[in-house]
């Protein structure tokens, strides 16, 4: 039986978005929210005033993006603010919300509570679950990777209240888990009441707070983005096509999630590799998807052509210490880690490696002994402090080496 007429008309009839409708079902979309209006709320006021805290005086200011009411720019390697403007505004996250579901998903699957192929009952509350669906029922044969499918391309509520039963038993305590969670990574500017996104003067986040999220998602569950990529999914017949319209216009972009509703406006949490760099781009309250979409090149476009990541790997020879401590008289020395920082395109030359010694040097080093901090610069900035270790090993003078140098200085 070909469902999709059927489906057609229901979006038709309905005539919801996002967290509260089928997506993608006709085309173009159909705006509206729950009152039955055809648009979201438009923002009011002026726009806010774009920054970019990683940018030095030879950085174009971040674009003015008058449709949103707020929007970060990240690199996700560093976690450096690259464009922000009103990040702290505490703003509706429709189907935003999704992206936590998704991270206690995976959380659970990581840890072995779950199994990808594993089946999920589905209950008469993940049924009648209002808004976007996947459309399972208490007859369906649906797993957990066919969920997450259905969550991230579809929006589903339905999957999003039979995937936070399946883990928690329960929305209420699958809630809960969000909650710590969002305290656990220092999500300030977030609350959740429930599990879809669907609108409640309770609930809350920031376009700062999404993309902390996303960065924690794209490390520990990069897998995400095997489905976000993706443009459309089929489950029982029905094929729906992605809520996020930037897929369509960008093939750098790969995820990761939109919200709408007429409380939150068009919401985008896009990421795209650009120049080998791995972007996060959050825009919240558009009025319309052309224009946050419009709002996410931008700020790609703004990331790439002004920054840039230096990345100076783990064990990189950056100084020579010496001393007549050593039997060798000097020790090659790096960091003990690999180190990332981002800077504005301008400075990728000029990022300073200064080296602070702290050790005793006495008892010779052995390689991999910290011998002090070594510190990256740029513009003025501090970027990064590390532990500089020794590259080899290098045992203490002895006695004839040391009286031999003394000699060496008396003549």
């Amino acid at each position: 039986m070909n469902h999709r007429p059927m489906i057609l008309l229901l979006a038709a009839a309905l005539a919801l978005p996002d967290s509260l409708a089928g997506p993608a079902l006709a085309a173009p979309r159909a705006i509206a929210n729950a009152t039955g209006a055809d648009t979201a709320t438009p923002p009011a006021g002026p726009p806010p005033t774009p920054d970019s805290p990683t940018a030095d005086k030879g950085t174009p200011v971040p674009p003015v993006l008058p449709g949103m009411k707020s929007y970060v720019l990240l690199d996700d390697a560093t976690g450096a603010v690259l464009a922000e403007a009103a990040p702290d505004l505490a703003l509706p996250p429709a189907s935003l919300t999704k992206l936590m579901t998704a991270h206690i998903t995976y959380q659970a699957l990581r840890h072995g509570g779950l199994k990808p192929d594993q089946d999920v009952p589905v209950s008469v509350a993940a049924w009648h679950a209002g808004g976007s669906r996947m459309f399972i029922d208490p007859t369906s044969v649906v797993t957990v990777d066919q969920l997450l499918h259905g969550l991230i391309i579809d929006s589903g509520n339905d999957a999003a209240v039979a995937l936070a039963e399946q883990v928690a038993g329960s929305q209420d305590a699958f809630v809960q888990l969000m909650n710590s969670q969002a305290g656990d990574l220092g999500l300030t500017g977030t609350v959740y009441s429930n599990v879809t996104g669907l609108p409640d003067p309770a609930m809350h986040t920031t376009a700062m707070d999404v993309a902390k999220l996303t960065r924690e998602i794209l490390r520990d569950e990069p897998e995400i983005l095997d489905i976000s990529k993706l443009q459309s999914y089929s489950f029982n017949n029905i094929t729906q096509a992605s809520w996020n319209p930037v897929l369509e216009h960008d093939p750098t972009v790969d995820g990761l999630k939109t919200g709408l509703t007429k409380e939150s406006g068009h919401c985008i949490d896009a990421t795209a590799v650009r120049n080998g760099i791995r972007l996060i781009a959050v825009v919240m309250g558009g009025p319309t998807w052309h224009a946050s979409t419009a709002a996410i090149e931008s700020l790609l476009n703004y990331g790439e052509k002004f920054f840039t990541d230096v990345h100076v790997g783990a064990g990189t020879q950056l100084a020579t210490l010496d001393s007549e401590a050593l039997d060798s008289g000097s020790v090659a020395v790096g960091p003990g880690q690999s180190v990332t920082v981002t800077v504005p395109s301008d400075e990728a030359g000029d990022v300073t490696k200064s080296v602070s010694y702290t050790a005793d040097l006495d008892n010779g080093v052995t390689k991999g002994e910290t011998l002090g901090t070594v510190t990256f610069s740029a513009g003025g900035k501090i970027l990064a402090t590390v532990p500089a270790v020794a590259l080899a090993n290098s045992p203490a003078a002895g006695f004839m080496t040391k009286l031999q140098r003394k000699l060496q200085k008396m003549l």
